[in-house]
């Protein structure tokens, strides 16, 4: 019988030579500072959970409530029936919390991201886009079939020359990430903000991992550079330091509706159900509440990396809770990974494709949830796998 996918097999073994695995570690506890994987309990520094809210009480209870009052799912599209009460607060209350006019959930922050992009742009377009923006925002720009124009990472003065070249087009898109996912350093977004004034260009920002993180009370990049009211679109996830699940665009309200009205993602898939909006809206009441979070993941941020950086590491030209140690070969990267679960401390490693070849790193992820003595526990372990593996 003609096996049609053979291909599958070949390549499949040589992303394992690669040491990329099909299979994660599975976890079996609450995503939390420290978790158990395979069975092994393990200070986590894997975890997008920057504020520890995925067990925080208030989420827990706001899931039971929304589950009991209206169920496990929301049963149909948003356009179709599946539009209820709790999006239509949570939608309200996110575009207050953002400075905007209005805002709209998305699924997941990655059809957000390619949902808004490929609706708004087509292909008499041009998108002027940073070269390490995120996956989602790379698929949005092949999905709208326009003109794309990649400028060097955070090159400001490259983003104004494409966009020179690009004013015979009939749009033009300038994005860029907030935060960057894989180096935790920050966009020069007041220079873009400028640039895409001068030459009439939409401004968006991919703040999936600015959420609750940069700004007033975790407001997001555009407050951190007290930009409200410049940029025209703005993304989010409620995945990361929110502790739920889903995506969103807050812009204007004629941006809004026209994406209720034309985004495949809000037409053909079923709107997020009701615990996971409930808990989106309790974490934002918390980031109001609770501004100490954000001050303790900073406090945390900054003791681990002046931390690795005196044990000799190097953490690249991250700003943020997200902080690289950066290895370079691909195998070195992956022993690492292994050693420091072996020594407790859970730190994936990060190979081609996710990072260019060569630069391969350990990513850790600081959370407010983290103890000084979690935190303590982990660099002791980098201390003692970084002897080893420079002998």
């Amino acid at each position: 019988m003609k096996n049609s996918l053979c291909f599958v097999e070949e390549e499949l073994a040589g992303l394992k030579r690669a040491g990329i695995s099909p299979g994660p570690k599975i976890l079996s506890t609450p995503q939390g500072p420290k978790a158990r994987f395979e069975d092994k309990e393990v200070i986590n520094l894997s975890s997008n959970n920057y504020l520890g809210l995925t067990t925080h009480p208030k989420l827990k209870e706001a899931a039971k409530k929304a589950i009991e009052q209206f169920g496990t799912g929301s049963g149909a599209a948003r356009n179709i029936a599946g539009f209820m009460t709790l999006h239509k607060e949570l939608e309200d209350k996110l575009a207050a919390f953002k400075g905007t006019e209005a805002s709209i959930v998305f699924q997941t922050g990655f059809s957000a991201n390619a949902g808004t992009v490929s609706t708004i742009i087509g292909k008499e377009d041009i998108i002027v886009s940073d070269r390490l923006n995120h996956g989602s925002i790379i698929d949005g720009c092949r999905l709208a079939r326009a003109g794309i124009k990649i400028f060097s990472h955070k090159d400001v003065k490259e983003a104004e020359k494409l966009l020179k070249e690009s004013k015979g087009a009939r749009r033009i898109l300038l994005i860029t990430d907030g935060v960057f996912s894989m180096d935790g350093d920050i966009a020069p977004l007041p220079g873009l903000v400028a640039l895409a004034n001068k030459y009439k260009a939409i401004m968006m920002v991919d703040d999936a991992h600015a959420f609750g993180v940069l700004g007033r009370n975790g407001r997001g990049t555009v407050d951190h550079f007290n930009l409200c009211g410049q940029v025209d679109i703005q993304m989010g996830t409620f995945s990361k330091a929110i502790g739920s699940f889903g995506g969103y665009v807050a812009g204007s309200r004629a941006l809004i509706d026209y994406l209720a009205c034309k985004a495949r993602p809000i037409l053909f898939s079923t709107s997020l159900p009701p615990a996971s909006i409930a808990c989106a809206s309790a974490a934002l009441d918390i980031l109001k509440e609770q501004p100490e979070l954000i001050d303790k993941l900073w406090e945390n941020t900054r003791f681990f990396k002046d931390s690795l950086f005196k044990l000799g590491f190097n953490t690249g030209i991250s700003e943020t809770p997200i902080i690289p140690i950066v290895v370079g070969e691909e195998e070195k990267a992956i022993k690492s990974s292994k050693r420091l679960f072996q020594e407790g401390v859970f730190a994936r490693a990060i190979t081609y494709p996710a990072v260019p070849k060569g630069e391969a790193r350990l990513r850790t992820i600081i959370s407010a949830a983290h103890t000084k003595e979690d935190l303590t526990f982990a660099l002791n372990a980098f201390e003692k796998i970084g002897k080893e593996l420079r002998r």
